[in-house]
């Protein structure tokens, strides 16, 4: 009983100093969305980041140009209590490249994510990986509905499909009835820097992405020498597989 005893006080204290020690570190994870969401995608991985310990912020962006995004994402940023571990999705990729260049920020998780070089467009990845490597278009992005004012947005029958395929139906509905709206001349703008030069970078490659083509996130991955790991998910990997991403996160803190 004495070495029973012992043995499950020796687990427990393993597993409760590496939370204690994520919560003294005084770091704050700063998650910023991508287009066609706002910052309730993370609602999942929240609670399990707050679990260790780890001090949240999720950025609503308002997408009206890179510009906007990243003094939105650099608010939270001067918010944030402790070094800033920031995490974006898809094009959240865009802003944290250039915003993660502040001091404050240690750390970069890209998820399903843009992760360019300072003065490269979106098109410019996707246009190379497709033209010059011959990776295959997927089939999300195909059919973007622009209104009057130059705002993106995709129909439910898209994002049910394509964009959150492995969610409950009634969740990715609700995504698609509150889907924010990216300004399409966002797609021609690009970052003046590249923070992940020079600061250890993550990457979460979702293998069933239909928005952004695993093999393009994988290429993004090698090129900015990211912790790469693969998860069985769609774009929205947060929602379908969040311990998995939390897990990625939590790493990322230590």
């Amino acid at each position: 009983m004495y070495f029973r005893s012992l043995f499950l006080g020796a687990v427990a204290s393993a597993l409760i100093l590496p939370m204690a020690a994520l919560a003294e570190s005084g770091k704050t994870v700063v998650l910023v969305h991508g287009a066609f969401a706002d910052g309730s995608s993370w609602n999942k991985v929240i609670p399990l980041l707050q679990e260790e310990g780890l001090k949240t912020i999720a950025v609503q962006l308002p997408m009206t140009s890179l510009a906007d995004d990243v003094a939105f994402t650099q608010r939270a940023i001067d918010n944030a209590e402790g070094d800033v571990v920031l995490v974006g999705h898809s094009w959240g990729g865009v802003v944290i490249t250039e915003a993660g260049a502040d001091e404050q920020v240690g750390s970069l998780v890209y998820l399903s994510a843009f992760a360019p070089k300072a003065g490269e467009h979106i098109h410019d990845i996707l246009d190379d990986a497709h033209k010059t490597r011959g990776i295959p278009t997927v089939d999300g992005f195909k059919t973007p509905i622009v209104d009057e004012n130059k705002f993106i947005r995709l129909s439910e029958e898209t994002i049910v499909e394509y964009f959150a395929p492995d969610i409950p139906q009634a969740d990715a509905k609700l995504i698609a009835a509150s889907q924010g709206r990216l300004h399409a001349a966002a797609l021609d703008q690009a970052p003046n820097v590249q923070a992940w030069d020079g600061k250890p970078s993550w990457y979460i490659v979702a293998a069933n992405d239909q928005m952004i083509a695993p093999a393009v996130q994988r290429e993004q991955a090698e090129r900015i020498g990211a912790h790469t790991v693969e998860i069985s998910a769609s774009h929205v990997g947060m929602l379908s597989k969040p311990q998995d991403v939390a897990d990625v996160i939590i790493d990322a803190a230590k």
